[in-house]
């Protein structure tokens, strides 16, 4: 049932949702190991192999299994519910991450590597679409009404809370990794990967139903059948190339100018930013429909990515990644926003696992490359990824704009999706 809304809604209006803290609480648990993986990954490969780069590559393939299965497990807890898909989801998980430790420890070859990874990629859970979803679910149209303005609010708080979770969880496992044991990170990530998913998965009160026998029958085509899904897909590979870009090139800067210690300053300044970003969001009441926020921050953020490659001092990179970082929460919580109004309730987790798919995907492919040219030719042509990412995006988003605006009556677009209530942009 949605929530009675004021003029003005706000963070304080939007914890107060009943039934909001039984949720959040578990989800940010469950969501936190998803940061902790790939550094995880790296520092332990990199630990019994040597290399950086077949340490990357591990990692790499686990970000692209997440990006490829991610949907399907969005689509499947659409359907059967998210608690049938959590229960295994975390328990394969866990066993993949702990084969993919003992391979590493045992200094098996590297395909084998390879191998753990894809099962390891392919069963993170997608928490933080679940949790966009039951926000949704809680908040969004009923007969006769709009979706709540908090919608928008939500997006803001789930940027935020998935910035603070990629702050805070490289940090922990690095800590470990480095003071404890090199598998102790990995360790760490599959325990609260299992504890925090099963406790998320308890909430079974404020899970969004899943389709109805009836829907179920009828034949369902998938969320990324929407127009406007496929355009926020490519908006967001644009932002997980900014991400990915920004993360290798930060370091080979750092090791360039032989201060190795100064990356992790510069990435919180960039990731300080997206969060600011983010808060501020939430807490305006915003007049101009998500399209066209999504378009006018995409420019920001392909303007000021444009600028990277050529900084060549600390102070000056840590204020340009400090408005990189501004710019990447309004475009990415004006996306999610708009799912709510493209896509209907029965494809909605999958819809949002595809655009975080899109991200990680991105971000892997921009290891990878923004990587290997850092190698051949320095730090500063690293940054190139992020702006080429970007700009390619940004001409896409600028072509089929149109396309992320719900038809009139409400109908989507995509045949075997069904009816949906009339829900405003503005």
């Amino acid at each position: 049932m949605a929530s009675t809304v004021s003029d003005r809604p706000g963070y304080g209006q939007l914890l107060r949702t009943p039934s909001a803290w039984t949720f959040l609480l578990p989800g940010f648990a469950a969501r936190q190991p998803f940061a902790m993986l790939t550094i995880g990954i790296v520092l332990l490969v990199q630990h019994t192999t040597g290399s950086y780069g077949s340490a990357g590559a591990v990692a790499a393939v686990s970000g692209v299994s997440m990006a490829l299965f991610a949907p399907q497990s969005g689509r499947l807890a659409d359907r059967f519910g998210q608690r049938a898909v959590l229960l295994p989801g975390v328990l394969m998980h866990a066993a993949s991450v702990g084969a993919l430790t003992a391979l590493a420890l045992a200094d098996a070859p590297l395909w084998a590597l390879f191998l753990a990874a894809v099962p390891t990629g392919a069963s993170i859970p997608q928490v933080g679409p679940m949790v966009r979803a039951r926000w949704a679910a809680r908040l969004g149209a009923a007969p006769g009404r709009p979706a709540s303005p908090l919608m928008t609010t939500a997006a803001a708080f789930e940027s935020v809370t998935d910035e603070f979770t990629f702050v805070v969880g490289p940090v922990l496992a690095t800590a470990l990794c480095t003071g404890v044991h090199p598998a102790a990170g990995l360790i760490a990530e599959a325990a609260l990967t299992l504890l925090g998913g099963l406790l998320f998965a308890a909430q079974r009160s404020t899970q969004p139903a899943p389709r109805s026998a009836a829907t179920a029958d009828a034949p369902h085509r998938s969320a990324l059948s929407v127009p406007g899904v496929r355009v926020l897909a490519i908006t967001f590979l644009g932002i997980g190339s900014v991400f990915g870009g920004m993360q290798v090139s930060l370091t080979a800067f750092s090791e360039e100018i032989g201060r190795p210690g100064v990356n992790g300053l510069l990435y919180g300044v960039f990731a300080a930013g997206n969060m600011l970003a983010g808060i501020a969001c939430g807490a305006i009441a915003w007049k101009s429909s998500p399209r066209r926020r999504l378009t006018i921050g995409y420019v920001a953020l392909t303007l000021t990515a444009s600028g990277l490659w050529a900084v060549h001092s600390v102070p000056l990179l840590a204020g340009l990644g400090l408005l990189v970082g501004l710019c990447i929460a309004p475009a990415l919580i004006s996306g999610y926003t708009l799912v709510d109004a493209l896509v209907p309730a029965s494809a909605r987790t999958e819809a949002f696992t595809w655009l975080t798919g899109a991200v990680a995907l991105g971000q892997a492919a921009a290891v990878t490359v923004a990587g290997q040219l850092a190698d051949a030719h320095g730090a500063s042509t690293g940054f190139v990824v992020p702006l080429a990412g970007t700009a390619l995006a940004l001409a896409t988003l600028l072509t089929l704009r149109s396309r992320l605006t719900p038809p009139p009556g409400g109908r989507t677009v995509a045949r075997g999706m069904g009816h949906r209530e009339p829900v405003t942009v503005d």
